[in-house]
């Protein structure tokens, strides 16, 4: 057992939030200093500068592992008051979003270390990606499913931006209307799609949209909602436009902590609540709504994704 040291020293090693979300994920893994980066998504100098904190007052050991060095808490070791402690701390930074952003990065992150691990007992199998990468590009895997996507529907990009998820389902549908406020995005948008006929370039506001009432087949809202004041009649001006059966996608971001998306990004909402979302979705004629969060990337810095996905309900089954 590790040596008890004195009270206030280990309640001084848990009072810093990052020291408490690493102690998070070494309580439950064995991790290196690069994979706690990724998951925190925070500078080597920091998780490095903590980690020594928290090894200086016995809560994380260390064991190398070829020129690595992987970092865990000591679990059974801990003092009795030490894992009383831990305890108590552990169960109010567990139930943060960041907390629980950190844990899904984590679980990522260790899928694709098996990945690696067993890609060196099948080589052949694990080179393919590499090389599929190489031939064809990174979104080979999934820019083709646009093709199950009707050849006749009109869909709308609401909130195009710079029009790249317009470039991208042009050639499987009959029609896209990119629609944007601001005239910069407008203007990238243009010289990004150039003349291609089966797309139309709308400057319009997302709660005033310029479109026909029950003139889209789909239409598609793609981490735009966080920097709308109304979200709610952002969803009703998609219902007005969207046929009876119309589909409706939403690409948002689920619920963080970045406060300083409000000043860089003009950020309103710092991600969204699955029931509220629901509720502004049906509200506005919306139904069959189904919401899933999307995988996280370890590479990412920004906080976590969903989609959610809804049908426009017949005029007469409308609350």
């Amino acid at each position: 057992m590790i040596q008890a040291r004195p009270f206030f020293d280990r309640l001084s090693a848990l009072a810093d939030p990052i020291r408490s979300r690493l102690l998070l994920l070494l309580d439950r893994h064995e991790l290196t200093v690069g994979e706690l980066c990724s998951a925190l998504q925070l500078p080597q100098s920091t998780v490095s500068r903590h980690l020594k904190t928290l090894a200086d007052e016995g809560w994380v050991i260390a064991r190398a592992e070829g020129t690595s060095r992987r970092y865990a808490m000591p679990g059974a070791a801990l003092d009795p008051g030490a894992r009383r402690l831990w305890h108590l701390v552990r169960e109010q930074v567990g139930t943060t979003p960041s907390a629980r952003h950190d844990l899904s990065r984590v679980e990522q992150l260790l899928l694709e270390r098996r990945s690696t691990s067993q890609a060196f007992f099948s080589s052949r199998a694990g080179q393919w990606d590499k090389v599929r990468v190489e031939l064809y590009g990174s979104r080979a895997d999934l820019t083709p499913f646009a093709a199950l996507l009707d050849p006749d529907w009109i869909v709308a990009d609401l909130g195009c931006g710079t029009g790249q998820t317009t470039a991208a389902l042009a050639p499987f549908v009959g029609r896209v209307i990119a629609v944007d406020e601001s005239s910069a995005m407008l203007a990238a948008a243009r010289r990004r799609l150039g003349d291609r006929e089966q797309v139309e370039v709308r400057s319009g506001r997302l709660e005033d949209l310029p479109i026909d009432d029950a003139e889209l087949d789909a239409a598609i809202l793609s981490l735009v909602l966080q920097i709308g004041a109304d979200p709610d009649a952002v969803c009703a001006e998609a219902a007005r436009t969207s046929r009876p059966g119309g589909r409706l996608l939403v690409v948002d971001m689920v619920p963080h902590e970045r406060e300083e998306y409000r000043s860089t990004m003009g950020h309103l909402w710092l991600g969204f609540d699955p029931a509220q979302l629901t509720a502004w979705l049906e509200r506005a004629g919306f139904g069959d709504v189904r919401i899933v969060p999307l995988p996280p990337d370890p590479q990412a810095k920004g906080p976590g994704l969903f989609t959610a996905r809804a049908l426009r309900r017949n005029s007469d089954l409308m609350a």
